[in-house]
């Protein structure tokens, strides 16, 4: 039964049909039916985005107009508060969100994140004076002014899309620059309402953009390649980023890559509540479908047991408290789609093929609806070579690895082609603070504190990315650096 309105382009100010009206349907999480309908981009609906972009880039006061932007950009803030329960159906219709997941990084967390980019937006700096200099026998004053970068694509994932959507927008609008959106197609409505709201808000035509089709690729290969598109902003898998990477580099295009990530938390030996950190690491909000989830889960040898039977217990107790559509305390529901339902239990096989121990869940669970559950999981005796330890899964798989000490720790903790987030928990904040300055991660958070936030920089090492979202140096992503020097004697 469909449940959500249609979605629709958003073109150089106009909402609009698909050319030759062409939709597909957007398919729930919890039921495997569609939810509602999409508009099916073509080459030429992306390319009139990429014209009317680049247009209000070059021939309007967008790029200049610091004062206009801000007055757009909270009122169009204001436009996504009045539509929260909306908002709230897009997360748990299209992207499988519990309801309990909702009020955290689907809906309250983003809206924050967009709160956290106005507040620090003053901070930019537009113009930096770098004093006189004498040289070639005259003296000269040199400044350095900051400008829009031009015209931004944003790829964005299905996961948490209302999150990385602002995360990307926000920064690139407030900067100066008009952009397109490209959502997944799996959460095309979350893209949709920034089209709606931004012609409501009275956004000039051209700045923003959104398309989105049934071919995860098209749009977002198109955009890639064009020269006219500046800078690519992506959010999704380690191996589309590489493609992205490649396929800009004819056009020198600059790209912001947020990718995969294998992320460990290492309890020490020494915690002060050991039962309560090795149990606060299962792996269950939203199905486990996180960029920077950690998924590996690494204990001293010396309590190795002790931990293995907390974990037991813990998702023993958690039991079947997860997949019920309106149950306000489910923090879990499906995964997204049928294609990566498939995936994780492929992972989930190949562990007991590697030899690990299957400690709790591993089963899809048609019984709770037609939809996409596997049940929460967890894998002991795994080592750190196993591909189940190495590999991104993206679903609700914990794996339980020991450790001899700290430097065997953090060893493990790095030994990973991956690098976005991790977590250090002990009773001695010097000791944790050695440990995570030691982990080659782009955020670590010691004893539980909160080092993912919207005033804070996000991105990652290795091939978890480049490039920081959110905070100020999400906003100067957008930025180029021009240096301007006059003489003077």
């Amino acid at each position: 039964m469909t449940t959500l309105p249609d979605a629709r382009l958003f073109i150089d100010g106009e909402l609009r049909d698909a050319e030759g009206g062409r939709t597909f349907d957007v398919i729930g999480p919890w039921t495997g039916e569609p939810v509602g309908k999409a508009a099916d981009a073509s080459a030429a609906d992306v390319e009139a985005a990429i014209v009317a972009a680049r247009r209000a880039f070059d021939h309007t006061d967008w790029s200049t107009n610091i004062g206009k932007r801000v007055e757009l950009v909270t009122k169009l803030r204001a436009l996504f508060e009045a539509n929260r329960d909306r908002l709230s159906d897009l997360a748990r219709h299209e992207a499988g969100a519990a309801l309990g997941a909702v009020g955290r990084a689907h809906v309250d967390m983003a809206l924050d994140g967009w709160d956290d980019y106005l507040a620090v937006f003053p901070q930019v700096t537009w113009e930096k004076d770098y004093g006189t200099r004498t040289g070639y026998g005259f003296e000269s004053h040199r400044v350095a002014v900051y400008e829009p970068v031009g015209v931004v694509a944003a790829i964005t994932p299905w996961n948490v899309p209302l999150y990385v959507n602002v995360g990307k927008v926000v920064a690139a609008l407030l900067a100066g620059c008009t952009l397109i959106l490209k959502p997944a197609p799996n959460t095309p409505g979350m893209g949709a309402i920034f089209g709606e709201l931004a012609a409501e808000a009275g956004f000039p035509a051209g700045v923003v953009n959104v398309v989105f089709g049934s071919d995860p690729a098209m749009a977002g290969e198109m955009l890639v390649k064009d020269p006219r598109v500046d800078l690519i902003s992506f959010t999704g898998s380690t191996g589309v980023g590489k493609r992205i990477m490649e396929q800009g580099a004819a056009t020198l295009k600059r790209v912001f890559l947020e990718l995969g990530g294998k992320s460990a938390k290492i309890v020490l030996d020494d915690a002060p509540n050991f039962a309560m950190e090795v149990a606060t690491a299962m792996l269950v909000f939203h199905a486990g479908q996180g960029c920077a989830v950690q998924s590996r889960l690494l204990v001293p040898k010396s309590r190795y047991e002790e931990a293995r039977a907390i974990l037991a217990h813990g998702y023993a107790s958690f039991g079947d408290n997860w997949g019920e559509f309106d149950n306000p305390k489910h923090i879990m529901g499906p995964v997204v789609s049928k294609r990566q339902m498939d995936r994780v239990m492929s992972y989930i096989e190949l562990g007991i093929e590697e030899g690990a121990t299957l400690i709790a869940g591993g089963k899809t669970r048609p019984d709770k609806g037609g939809g996409y559950f596997i049940e929460p999981t967890c894998f002991a005796d795994v080592t750190n070579d196993m591909r189940i330890a190495r590999e991104e899964i993206f679903g609700p798989v914990l794996v339980l690895i020991p450790f001899e000490d700290d430097d065997d720790a953090v060893r493990i903790a790095n030994e990973s082609d991956y690098g976005l987030s991790g977590g250090v928990a002990s009773g001695n904040l010097d000791r944790a603070m050695r440990v995570a300055r030691r982990i080659r991660s782009g955020s670590v958070s010691v004893n539980g504190g909160m080092c993912i936030a919207g005033d804070l920089p996000f991105g990652g090492y290795k091939a978890s990315g480049m490039g920081r979202e959110w905070g100020l140096e999400g906003i100067e992503e957008f930025l180029e650096t021009k240096a301007i020097a006059w003489r003077v004697a």
